[in-house]
């Protein structure tokens, strides 16, 4: 041990014999017992009788909710693989409404509430990369010990992962085909590939703002990915250039930059957590795995506010 470092119960026993004084004395007092819960709950005011009233558990539909785990093999870790899976899920839920209602906003002019909104997403992503981290500790071995359980299931397939892809602008008509077999689903991702992005409404909010925007920016193909365009960086740069002048769409322009920001450092995280677990295999899913993952890196959802910084 260092001898510069001192514990606490280095100091001659004074620390525990302290401890155990004051351990005597609470006993005395009448505080070494916990009050059972009935009394605890009555003394706190707390309701108690939930015959004909909701619970917590009822109101969050937790039977349910935590009846759905259901491993297929009987690793102790496919629980751990199953549970990150789907709080995912559960957090990509929360992305789309507020990505969803955001773009309601963008359209109606209505730029507060879509500022919350877009920074609450960017929020969620960081909730979404610490599932990452709680993933990581899955060992190669663990995984490879339930991975045949899994056949051809893929996180490729999550149709809100998708939806949240398509509403930042990343469209691909390809990606509709796993979800064929799932009307529901499929009808979902066609009508989110067919509709304006988030960034579409941007532009358009430029344009009302009485910015040169090329017509073909405001009436394309939606279906199709973004591509950057000269007229949507000369508005953005002069934003940049008079931020006074233009707060609110400047303000908006950072809370983009922070979501794409955010979700770069997620698609970075599912990378390094494949590639740690699993190596260079290829996916359940039949993707390249680890190779697959990295083009996305170099997808971006808003490319003018990244040129124009180098313009600035």
């Amino acid at each position: 041990m260092d001898p510069g470092f001192r514990r606490d119960d280095d100091r001659g026993g004074d620390f525990a014999n302290s401890l155990a004084l004051a351990f005597a004395e609470s006993e005395d007092a009448g505080m070494s017992q916990t009050p059972d819960p009935p009394a605890e709950a009555a003394e706190s005011g707390a309701f108690t009788d939930f015959r004909d009233a909701m619970s917590y558990g009822d109101y969050l539909q937790l039977d349910r909710l935590l009846d759905s785990q259901r491993p297929l093999s009987p690793q102790h870790d496919e629980m751990l693989f199953i549970i990150a899976h789907q709080s995912t899920e559960l957090w990509l839920k929360l992305a789309l409404h507020e990505l969803e209602a955001a773009r309601d906003k963008i359209r109606g002019d209505d730029l507060a509430p879509a500022f919350k909104m877009t920074a609450r997403v960017a929020r969620i992503q960081a909730q979404l990369i610490q599932v990452w981290d709680v993933l990581s500790t899955l060992t190669p071995a663990d995984y490879l010990a339930f991975r045949e359980s899994l056949g051809r299931s893929s996180g490729f397939q999550s149709y809100q992962y998708r939806l949240v892809e398509f509403i930042l602008g990343n469209k691909n008509s390809a990606m509709l085909a796993p979800h064929r077999d799932r009307p529901r689903q499929h009808a979902l991702l066609q009508a989110a590939l067919e509709r304006p992005s988030l960034y579409d409404e941007v532009i358009g909010l430029l344009a009302r703002r009485g910015f040169a925007i090329a017509p073909d920016r405001l009436a394309r193909d939606w279906s199709a990915p973004y591509r950057s365009d000269p007229s949507v960086r000369d508005a953005w740069l002069a934003v940049y250039r008079d931020t006074g002048r233009h707060w609110d769409l400047y303000e908006l322009a950072e809370e983009l930059v922070d979501l794409e920001d955010s979700f770069q450092q997620w698609r970075f995280r599912h990378v390094k957590t494949v590639e740690r677990i699993i190596g260079h295999k290829r996916g359940t899913g039949g993707t390249a795995g680890v190779g697959y993952l990295r083009q996305a890196l170099d997808i971006v959802f808003f490319p003018e506010l990244w040129e124009v910084r180098t313009l600035l």
